[in-house]
């Protein structure tokens, strides 16, 4: 059985956050950084070649399968800043309520910039996405 691609890694996320050659993505991509690890109190891990997350769980939903993934995280890709907030957006609509210029698909949020959105709700949008998926898997 062929392991995930996405695995963590022993890479230092602030030095890939470093790397990111255009200076507002770079800017955007050290801001998450601090706001998800004040958030979730954990220390940052590279998962592959492009995504920081924070925490760890065992995704279990195809039992021959299973693998571990961040509780949440993000990647500075290249169009969007792409958030993993895990347990999806459709249990808070609240938390997306005023959030600003976003789009999201089932666990991923998508932002060109975090002068698009209001930086105290997508913190208690982190906070609840990390909250949840500890207390669902702890």
């Amino acid at each position: 059985m062929a392991e995930p691609k996405t695995q963590p890694t022993d890479a230092d996320p602030a030095a890939f956050v470093a790397s990111i050659p255009d200076p507002k993505k770079r800017a955007d991509a050290e801001a998450l950084l601090t706001l998800f690890s004040e958030v979730t109190g954990e220390a940052p891990v590279m998962w592959g070649t492009s995504i920081i997350g924070f925490g760890r769980y065992t995704d279990t939903k195809n039992p021959k399968k299973p693998a571990d993934w961040p509780l949440t995280g993000f990647s500075p890709r290249s169009a969007n800043l792409t958030l993993y907030i895990m347990p999806g957006f459709a249990e808070r609509p609240d938390l997306m309520d005023g959030l600003g210029k976003c789009k999201t698909s089932v666990s991923c949020l998508y932002i060109k910039s975090l002068k698009d959105v209001d930086t105290d709700r997508l913190r208690t949008l982190i906070r609840w996405g990390y909250e949840a998926m500890k207390d669902k898997n702890s």
